[in-house]
């Protein structure tokens, strides 16, 4: 199936789902969906970062530091925060990604989504989807700050970064 032809819930400023969508019409009439955000981690600690292909709909060419996608109609954001991290770290049999918060992303330009923001541990040897990610490594989180300020990265990535190191902060 075409990505854009993927039916979305589309939810309101309170996460309660109001309509259906195809993800190419939420995305072109900018209405306000659902997508999860997982951090991988491998056995030794360090962050999976990839750079998405210039193919995706959404933020092409940019690095994230969080594996994910949208979540789809019915689905529930614990399913596709495993569905997803499997499909784009291209492994079967994780363990569940753990539920940390969730979040309201707005740009103020009409790319709005809540987001559910995860993190699993990846002791399998990854093989990312050709199509998704056009290149990944694993990376100390101190490297992958010091990217931040250097690499062009997705912007809700970023918002969920910095709601995570306050959350972990808070802990």
């Amino acid at each position: 199936m075409n990505p854009a032809d993927e039916i979305l819930d589309i939810v309101d400023e309170h996460d309660r789902v109001v309509a259906q969508a195809p993800r190419g019409e939420a995305y072109a009439r900018g209405l306000r969906h659902r997508c999860v955000f997982i951090q991988a981690r491998d056995a030794a600690g360090r962050l999976f970062v990839h750079r998405r292909t210039a193919t995706k709909l959404v933020f092409p060419s940019l690095y994230d530091m969080f594996v994910g996608g949208v979540v789809g109609a019915g689905e529930t954001y614990d399913e596709a925060a495993l569905r997803e991290a499997e499909e784009e770290l291209g492994v079967t049999g994780l363990p569940r990604p753990a539920y940390l918060f969730k979040f309201l992303y707005d740009d103020g330009t009409g790319k709005s989504w809540w987001s559910a923001v995860y993190e699993v541990r990846c002791e399998l040897p990854v093989r990312p989807q050709a199509e998704e990610v056009q290149w990944y490594d694993f990376l100390p989180e101190d490297e992958m700050e010091q990217r931040i300020g250097t690499w062009e990265w997705v912007p809700d990535g970023l918002a969920a970064y910095e709601r995570l190191r306050a959350f972990r902060s808070a802990r």
